[in-house]
Parts: structure tokens; C-alpha cells; sequence
């Protein structure tokens, strides 16, 4: 305790040194999370420009070369401006939600190689206080989307790790389902965290596999993402449960006219990301309802959706077998020892329906479905709750308008459009309007769990749970950690 009392209060102590920037003479200083210099008052300054970093937002890591303090930096472009003079090219990266950051060198030019060593122990003690990862896990999907997988990791997670200083062993994924049995049997004491170069399948993969495992109530705690920034935020995980088979999903699920936009238009793949425009388009002309009902236990201040159900069919799913689909190559799928699922009491809660024809069912735990669209605008990271938006009836020529809204997720105010909280929620799934035999798509995180509407490819493996019994799901509150920017 001694000990990282004196660290903390070392950390705390501000430290102030004359010091060269870009070439120019200034005055540096290192207090609580900031690194900031300004130019030297009188001669020798000439022209240099004050700057600042946050070393948890902006600084990756820092090593000391002779007298020189070189300061991995990645900060938004305005941000990292500032010290613009002071290092060599920028080198522009992707972040989530598009945004766009540079990763700079910034070398501080101390006195002497004494106050450099002194600076940049101080540095690194500051931010191994912000809780980063050490030591990484990184998955590598070299197949999906564009298969840019490998590139990516090479070009752009791999030069911000080695900056960072962060320890990692890369694993690339061989074929479905890989990223699952590799959770499954990592072993996580060797790691801080694990990170994942994919879409988002690669993800679900991985928190189904840590909750296969025996160990599944610690081994759900390492903390998942992309590229880490420092925090940790909690993550809501979602069970789907059909009869004894189960799945745990991290984003969503959808059924209807967003479930056939996005797994139907597949076929179209090689036109790229406006593929789903152009699929939209021809779905909104051809429109399709399905016959169903949804029933939910609504969040608080979401009670007057529906109509009260007097009395529902239990849908409890004891000794639940899980996985992304009952493959019987993937022997611990029957394991008893791994999670169970949330449960839900459904004799302590007042269930709800809407019963339908529906145009589409939309059931998010994250704000965004991707880039530029935004599912559910009341979404929060480990609320606890699911948003759903249902819309039932709706005339094409709105719809279309729906559709652009989507990106901003005004859609949601639409009078076509019901937009709620929930606890848990089960979907009853029929058949397409004016057909007695061709159901819809139920599509969970990008997978198909369940296919009515009869087509079949001979290179499809058969869908996890069967279309039309009820499906449910309910919500684990906080069960998992993902890596997040503050």
C-alpha cells in the first residue's frame, strides 16, 4: 500500500524543464495527465508554438533516446497540429465511427540524458496508471468483408501497439467458427485482453466461446475490442434462446425487411457498400409483411406499449445447449459446466404483444448498426436494456424517407415506427403475408439463426434454430467488457 501511495504521489508531482521542440528553445511541463510546452520567454524562441497532449486520450507510449524524449502520439487531426513542427509525417488511421487520426513522433529535447530518463519514467509510470493492457490477444480475420484483415493489422493496429509497448501473439483465423474454439481454449492468464481485426462475427464469436468454457464466470471478464484506448466500459450480452438451443449475441437482432436488406444482398457484394442501397431500393418496391406477434417485459417508462398478455407459454430452456449452431464437430457445445443464460421470471413480470403484420422487427444492446447507421438512438453500453424499433404498417413512399433517416436515427420520431426499452423480448415468427409457405430471415450479429422462406445453398450449413417457435431474448446485464475510448 506504501508503495503505490509513494507511485501515486510521485505521479502527481508536476515537473518542469527548459527543453528544445522541433529545433526551438521552450518550457516543458508534465502535470497530473498532461504534457504540455510553451515557447521561452526573451531570445531563441523564435517562431515555435505552444502544445499540449492528454497522455490517455493522445499518447501511446514514450522511449528515451540519449536526451531525447520521443512521444508516440495519436490525437485528431487539429489535435495533433500543434506539434506538427516537431515530428515527421503524419500518418493517417481509421478509428471506429470513421473518424480520422494521425500518429506522430513528438521529440522533447531535454537538457540532459539524466532529465530524460527522469521524464520518461515519470511518463510511463503515468500512464500505467491509466489501467492499459500489457500483454494482447489479437484475432485476425483475413477472409471477411474485403479481406483486408491482414493489411489492416500490418498497416495500422500493429504500428500503434508497438508504440504502445503492449506484448502480443496473432493468431489468424483458418475457417467458421475458429474464433470461437480459439476462446474457448485460450489461456487467458497469458493476456490483459483480447482484440479482434474482423467484422463484427469475429466478436460474437469469441464472447460465445468464453461462455462455453468452464471457467466461463472469469474467463468473461477480459476485456474485447479493436485497438484499446485505456477504459473499459461494461457490454450487455444478450442470450437467444429457442427450446434447448441457445446463443449469446452482442449487438442484434433483426427480422423482416432489415434482416432480408442484409443477408439477401449478399448476392450483390461485388457492387461494395452500395449494395444495401441498391437492396433497399428494390425491398421498399417489393414490399414484404410478415404475420407474427412480439411479446416483451417493458423497461420502466415503456409500460403503455402493447397490449397487456394475460397469460403466455413458459419459454424456459433448461440444460440449453450452446453455440453459434449445433455442430456436432464442436464437441463442447454439450458441456454442461458452460453458462446457462440469464433467466427471467415470468411470473414476476408483466408481459406485453404487438401483434402483427410487421414490415420490419429491430432489436438493438449498441447505438449503431454500422458507419452510417444509426439503430437505435437511445442505446446505451451496459444499460442493461434492449431498443427496440418495430414498424408494422407503413406506405412505400414513407418508408423510402425511413430509410434515409436510419443514418441519424430520426426514424425512430416517425408515427410508423415503435421505438422501446425492454428487459427480454420473444419473437413468434409466421409466414409472409398472401404465402402459406415462405416464411422471413431472423438475423442475429450479421448470422442467420433461422430461415423460413425455403432457400437453401448447398454450401449453407444448417441455421442454429428452427423459423416459426417462439425465440427469446433476454438481457445480461454488464456480463462482458469491451475496450472503449472515454
Amino acid at each position: 500500500m506504501a508503495e503505490e501511495q509513494a507511485k501515486a504521489q510521485a505521479a502527481a508531482k508536476a515537473l518542469s524543464e527548459p527543453v528544445r521542440v522541433g529545433g526551438l528553445a521552450a518550457e516543458a511541463t508534465l502535470f497530473g495527465g498532461e504534457l504540455a510546452w510553451r515557447p521561452s520567454g526573451g531570445g531563441g524562441g523564435g517562431g515555435g508554438e505552444a502544445g499540449r497532449l492528454e497522455l490517455e486520450s493522445e499518447v501511446l507510449g514514450v522511449r528515451v533516446d540519449g536526451r531525447a524524449l520521443r512521444v508516440a502520439t495519436f490525437a485528431r487531426g487539429d489535435e495533433a497540429a500543434a506539434a506538427a513542427s516537431a515530428a515527421p509525417a503524419a500518418r493517417p488511421v481509421t478509428c471506429g465511427g470513421g473518424e480520422r487520426r494521425r500518429e506522430r513522433e513528438v521529440v522533447v529535447e531535454m537538457e540532459s540524458e539524466e532529465a530524460a530518463a527522469a521524464w520518461g519514467d515519470a511518463m510511463r509510470d503515468r500512464l500505467a496508471s491509466l489501467g492499459r493492457p500489457k500483454r494482447l490477444f489479437i484475432i485476425v480475420n483475413p477472409y471477411g468483408g474485403k479481406r483486408g484483415g491482414r493489411r489492416i493489422f500490418q498497416t495500422e493496429v500493429l504500428p500503434l501497439i508497438e508504440a504502445a509497448g503492449i506484448l502480443y501473439t496473432m493468431q489468424e483465423t483458418k475457417h467458421r467458427l475458429h474464433a470461437q474454439e480459439i476462446a474457448h481454449s485460450l489461456d487467458l492468464r497469458k493476456y490483459d485482453g483480447i482484440v479482434c481485426v474482423s467484422g463484427d462475427g469475429v466478436l460474437v464469436e469469441v464472447v460465445n466461446g468464453l461462455l462455453q468454457r468452464e471457467d466461463w464466470n472469469t474467463a468473461i471478464k477480459i476485456p474485447l475490442g479493436i485497438i484499446p484506448a485505456g477504459h473499459k466500459r461494461p457490454l450487455d450480452v444478450t442470450s437467444v434462446v429457442q427450446g434447448k438451443t441457445r446463443f449469446f449475441s452482442v449487438l442484434m437482432l433483426t427480422w423482416g425487411l432489415v434482416a432480408d436488406i442484409d443477408i439477401e444482398s449478399e448476392k450483390y457484394r461485388w457492387m461494395g457498400s452500395a449494395r444495401l442501397d441498391f437492396y433497399s431500393l428494390l425491398r421498399v418496391v417489393s414490399l414484404r409483411r410478415y404475420n407474427g406477434r412480439v411479446l416483451f417485459v417493458p423497461a420502466p417508462g415503456y409500460e403503455g406499449f402493447g397490449d397487456l398478455v394475460e397469460q403466455i407459454s413458459s419459454c424456459k430452456s433448461n440444460g440449453a445447449s450452446t453455440g453459434v449452431q449445433e455442430d456436432k464437430s464442436n464437441d463442447f457445445n454439450d458441456e454442461t459446466c458452460a453458462y446457462a443464460g440469464p433467466s427471467i421470471d415470468e411470473a414476476d413480470h408483466e408481459w406485453r404483444s404487438l401483434d402483427g403484420p410487421f414490415v420490419s422487427v429491430w432489436v438493438s444492446g449498441v447505438p449503431f448498426a454500422s458507419e452510417n447507421v444509426m439503430t437505435a438512438p437511445e442505446a446505451k453500453f451496459g444499460d442493461g436494456y434492449l431498443d427496440v424499433a418495430i414498424i408494422k404498417d407503413c406506405p412505400r413512399s414513407a418508408l423510402a424517407g425511413l430509410m434515409f433517416q436510419m443514418k441519424d436515427g430520426s426514424y425512430v420520431k416517425s408515427p410508423y415506427v415503435e421505438y422501446f426499452k425492454v428487459k427480454a423480448l420473444r419473437i413468434e415468427p409466421g409466414m409472409r403475408v398472401g404465402s402459406t409457405t415462405k416464411g422471413g430471415i431472423i438475423d442475429s450479429d450479421g448470422e442467420v439463426i433461422a430461415r423460413g422462406d425455403g432457400s437453401h445453398t448447398g454450401d449453407e450449413i444448417e441455421h442454429l434454430m428452427a423459423y416459426g417457435p417462439p425465440i427469446q431474448l433476454t438481457v445480461d446485464h454488464g456480463l462482458a467488457t469491451i475496450f472503449s475510448p472515454r
